[in-house]
């Protein structure tokens, strides 16, 4: 009799709970899914929770399990993308494993998760358990997913498909299985009297599309872009949201860019646009294309696509399949996703245009994008600039000077002499009076107190030398540019200053030796040298003092032997000073030397600073016609009178 009402109040309970089950479960669906929001499912996890709670208060059996399994599985649904996730999922599923065994009698504690999977799916062969227990490994892979243990969801998968190597089933990473046993995977059908929030065959497709995708970042970052090609079309022929997929063909644009594809690689990315336009990294990597591409017009739309669409609000993002509450979205986050698709800062964006568009000699354009940029930067640095290295935006010190740079090309001297001022004087007192360094610092390679030490005071050179070479810069710029304003004298001072900052560094070190081998700071305060002893050089042929002219040119043959430009001028100086036997030897050694070198001579060494290339192109020697037909004709009066 006893017996007999505890069963019915057993049958009770269940029903009982049965009922709220399904009411939470239509309730959410009739919410409109996650699209009800963030309290709505933080009060419906609440809900399946406390469910859950009753029903565990009581010892497992059989007859309620399946109810059980349920709740947990709606509840769990919730878990994921929750700070807490992580741990409080698995917990969960390992504890609902093991109420499944003490139902059946068996004992499961300190088995790993992988391991109470194994026992309970082989030991337990209740029909009535089967789709629960799906559901809940269906759970359990995206869990797994959601860590990269792959190979744990392919032992998984193995039992549940009941494989005929059950006894063997083992735990490895085996990538290329994964995706079969996922399609090979029946799931049972869902049942009525036990509704589920998130079907089990939608959670299947969601991760079938999130294995593909996450094998085919692993392999983008293995450098293996043919199989990270196919891993990404299959997770693209998937089931995702269009945010997702806009994802999956940026990254397929990006593979088919490494691997040498570049009108592919533009169909991705475009195809990516079409999908979602608020994929803004896939317009970003459409300029990036069209940049190694040397399509400058293209990139510089691309660029001011992407800049105008920073600027304005953002609008609602796309679709991202608001009823599912486990999406590819919260299985799929890689370090190598979040650089693929980092997003740029407006200030970033208009940077770059202003870089392109001084690099092309579009100077009108440049100017107006520097002084946007600087504009930007008043509205706050943090803000507008990401300092983590990954930005594209070099040291502002170097902006002022690029903008410099452009102000001078645009012949907006008085501008661009102030902009070179601001530069001058942020550096001044940054720099040590006395700056004592041998040539060819090396970073110590071994990892000790010592090494980290040396590495320290490393780093503060190359610092101090930075400094240095921005200062020295402005006061070149503002040589060339006082001389374009005619101001002869201020010309020569300027220059002179510039080389005055260059003796704050004292070398030591084995000697001369290639330039390849310096620092790359100091190779720069050497070309910076070079172009003061040139530019004041000039100056003073300008006020007819060729003798220190001469000297200068002389002195920028030492900095830079073979450079065509002081050479030339040199030969300029002695011409004028009437030693015309040495000019036309000079000359003769010049001309005979092979037509490339010129080329050669300028491509030597590091890319020079973009903030250094006007200056490169007003030290170049513009007389040569006129000089070498003064020459030749002095060569042949020389020789009919022997």
């Amino acid at each position: 009799m006893r017996r007999r009402r505890g069963a019915a109040a057993e049958r009770g309970c269940l029903r009982a709970w049965s009922a709220e089950n399904r009411g939470l479960a239509e309730r959410w669906r009739e919410a409109g899914g996650a699209a009800a929001g963030a309290a709505a499912g933080r009060q419906q996890r609440g809900g399946f929770g406390e469910l859950l709670l009753r029903m565990r208060g009581l010892p497992a059996t059989l007859p309620t399990l399946p109810l059980e399994l349920t709740v947990l599985y709606n509840s769990l649904l919730f878990t994921m993308g929750a700070s807490d996730s992580a741990v409080e999922g698995q917990q969960q599923i390992c504890q609902g494993l093991l109420r499944v065994l003490e139902a059946c009698g068996a004992c499961g504690q300190d088995l790993s998760s992988e391991e109470l999977w194994q026992k309970v799916l082989q030991e337990v062969t209740v029909a009535e358990l089967q789709a629960p227990l799906h559901q809940l490994g269906a759970l359990q892979a995206a869990w797994w997913l959601s860590t990269g243990r792959l190979g744990s969801i392919i032992g998984l998968l193995r039992l549940l498909s009941n494989s005929e190597d059950l006894g063997k089933a083992h735990w490895s990473k085996v990538e290329n299985e994964l995706l079969s046993l996922l399609k090979a995977w029946r799931v049972p059908a869902e049942g009525d009297s036990l509704p589920l929030v998130q079907s089990t065959r939608d959670l299947k497709e969601i991760l079938c599309t999130s294995a593909a995708f996450l094998q085919g970042l692993q392999e983008f970052e293995a450098g293996n872009f043919p199989a990270a090609r196919s891993f990404l079309q299959e997770a693209a022929g998937g089931f995702c949201s269009k945010k997702v997929l806009a994802q999956i063909y940026t990254c397929l644009g990006c593979c088919a860019q490494r691997m040498g594809k570049p009108q592919t690689a533009l169909q991705h990315l475009k195809q990516a646009l079409q999908v979602d336009f608020q994929c803004l990294p896939a317009l970003s990597h459409v300029a990036a294309v069209y940049h190694k591409l040397g399509e400058t017009d293209a990139e510089l739309q691309a660029l001011a696509l992407l800049y105008e669409a920073l600027e304005k609000t953002p609008p609602a993002a796309a679709s991202s399949s608001p009823y599912f509450l486990i999406r590819t979205e919260l299985l799929v986050h890689t370090p190598v996703l979040a650089s693929l698709l980092r997003h740029h800062h407006p200030s970033e964006v208009k940077y770059l245009l202003a870089q392109r568009c001084l690099q092309h000699g579009r100077v009108a354009d440049a100017v107006e994008h520097y002084l946007d940029f600087l504009a930007l930067l008043q509205e706050g640095l943090q803000q507008q600039v990401a300092l983590d290295g990954s930005s594209a935006v070099p040291r502002i010190p170097e902006v002022f000077l690029e903008a410099a740079s452009a102000l001078e090309q645009a012949e907006r001297y008085q501008d661009a002499i102030s902009v070179c001022e601001e530069v001058i004087s942020r550096t001044t007192g940054l720099i040590p009076r006395v700056l004592l360094l041998e040539e060819r610092l090396e970073q110590p390679e071994c990892p000790s107190p010592q090494a980290g030490l040396a590495g320290g005071l490393l780093a503060q050179k190359k610092e101090n030398l930075s400094c240095l070479a921005w200062r020295a810069a402005g006061y070149l710029h503002q040589g060339w540019m006082w001389g374009k304003l005619g101001e002869i004298k201020e010309a020569v001072t300027q220059f002179s200053r510039c080389l005055g900052e260059l003796l704050r560094v004292q070398l030591y070190g084995p000697g001369v030796e290639p330039t390849e081998n310096l620092l790359p700071e100091v190779e720069v305060l050497q070309k910076i040298r070079l172009l003061a002893l040139i530019g004041r050089g000039t100056q003073f042929l300008e006020l007819g003092r060729h003798k220190k002219a001469l000297l200068d040119f002389q002195h920028g043959l030492q900095v830079s032997p073979g450079d065509p430009a002081a050479a030339s001028y040199l030969v300029q100086a002695l011409w004028n000073l009437d030693r015309k036997p040495e000019a036309a030897a000079q000359w003769q050694k010049l001309s005979q030397r092979p037509s490339k070198e010129d080329g050669q001579q300028e491509g030597q060494g590091r890319p020079v600073p973009l903030y250094l290339v006007s200056c490169l192109k007003q030290a170049m020697f513009p007389h040569s016609g006129d000089l070498g037909r003064s020459i030749q004709n002095y060569l042949g009066s020389t020789t009919q009178d022997r």
